[in-house]
């Protein structure tokens, strides 16, 4: 996508603006700072960003790089969207080379299932063998 790139360089984050956005989601409501920097520190990070270098998105992969990943946390700021910019970042992601070969690669969405699809992700065949330790207000 012209005019924006995307990077893993977690020095790169605007770290108030990426809390700020994610603080106030339904998934990570109230997040508490040190946790939610807790978690940047133990993900591969996406950054996306104009050509004036202001952060106008964000996602994250917890991996064990090997077997495992989980994509959380993505979002593009309003007033981006509807430029190609998720795409842009799920593309940075399947190209991300220590996210190759990888047996299992899980997300949660409530209302992005179409972009995801478009990078592989299906519906869960068989969600009866999948339990989960669910704490939707943990951070109340």
């Amino acid at each position: 996508m012209k005019g924006f790139k995307v990077t893993t360089n977690p020095d790169d984050l605007d770290i108030a603006l990426v809390y700020a956005f994610i603080s106030k989601t339904y998934w990570a409501k109230n997040i508490p700072f040190e946790t939610f920097k807790k978690s940047i520190a133990n993900s591969i990070v996406f950054g996306a960003y104009s050509a004036e270098n202001d952060q106008v998105g964000f996602a994250r992969v917890t991996t064990d790089k090997a077997t495992f990943a989980y994509l959380g946390d993505v979002f593009v700021l309003e007033e981006y969207r509807g430029l190609g910019i998720s795409k842009l970042i799920m593309q940075a992601i399947a190209k991300h080379s220590e996210l190759q070969g990888l047996r299992r690669f899980m997300l949660a969405t409530s209302d992005a299932h179409g972009l995801y699809a478009q990078f592989g992700f299906q519906d869960i065949a068989n969600p009866e063998i999948f339990m989960q330790i669910w704490q939707p207000t943990v951070y109340e």
